[in-house]
């Protein structure tokens, strides 16, 4: 079979955000930064460095601060610019003519739903999905891990990490086959299982490379778990037509889906950066007393 290059991102970006409020009342949670960078720049970025050409959002109602960020702010540049100011800053923010495409869901059906929106735009080739509440932080990024393990066995993958048993039944857990580095075959995948009857303690976390045939998949499927279209029942059928992997990132995750994980997510990017980490550290050392 022969092994399509990954060129299309879909990013889910049509959720409510209710867990923000009323920080999320105007503006999108994705549009929420990490110390100075959007949640869904760190997601396009991941996808750039992956060789990724097309970014498709699927959006919904009062997303437009999306949309403005990925173009061209000619007032902003403008000033900037006359006052001598460097624009390199605003680089990772512009995706070219063609380069983003933005789909609508009109009514919130689930993931699996979001997904099958972006269909015509996806086309007849393998693409991948990024869930950018899902901050997957490291170097090289999660996708272009994943891309470089794609390369060698094609197929469906999706991202895995390692937690410990007893945290398991919030989250989708995969049945494992075979290992080999960080690449483990997928023989199954369970949606929030007890933890005495979770077949590993491999988590999926919001990085997947799907083949086209996902949304002939999504396009017959009934509502599933929470009266919604879900992503991981789809991937379930074709586990057994298609190959099927994991790839355990080697990396950090933060759930920014939740307040505990945001303000976890900054902190630690911080700490990271050269230009703030001797001050953020004597903060948190202070706020500690």
């Amino acid at each position: 079979m022969e092994i399509k290059p990954i060129r299309k991102a879909v990013f889910p970006v049509a959720g409510l955000g209710t867990r923000f409020l009323p920080a999320t009342k105007a503006i999108p949670k994705e549009m929420l930064p990490i110390v100075d960078r959007p949640l869904i720049q760190y997601a396009v970025d991941e996808a750039r460095e992956a060789g990724i050409e097309q970014m498709i959002f699927v959006t919904g109602r009062g997303k437009s601060a999306i949309e403005d960020h990925f173009d061209i702010a000619y007032e902003l540049e403008k000033t900037m610019s006359e006052r001598g100011k460097d624009l390199s800053v605003l680089e990772p923010t512009r995706l070219g003519p063609g380069n983003c495409a933005y789909v609508r869901q009109q009514e919130p059906l689930g993931l699996g739903h979001a997904i099958w929106c972006a269909r015509d735009i996806v086309g007849d080739e393998p693409f991948a999905i990024f869930l950018p509440d899902e901050f997957m932080h490291g170097s090289p990024g999660c996708m272009k891990q994943m891309v470089e393990a794609y390369h060698k066995i094609g197929g469906n993958m999706i991202s895995v990490l390692e937690i410990p048993h007893d945290k398991v039944s919030s989250y989708g857990v995969i049945k494992p086959g075979q290992s080999e580095g960080a690449v483990t075959e997928v023989l199954g995948l369970v949606e929030k299982p007890k933890v005495e009857d979770a077949p590993s303690n491999l988590i999926i976390s919001g990085r997947y490379i799907l083949q086209p045939e996902v949304m002939r998949i999504l396009e017959g499927q009934g509502k599933g778990a929470g009266g919604e279209i879900q992503l991981t029942d789809a991937m379930a059928q074709m586990i057994g037509q298609q190959p099927f992997h994991a790839v355990t990132f080697d990396g950090n995750r933060y759930d920014c889906g939740s307040k505990v994980g945001y303000i976890e997510a900054n902190l630690a990017v911080a700490l990271e950066r050269p230009d703030m980490a001797v001050e953020v550290r004597a903060i948190a050392i202070n706020l500690l007393k």
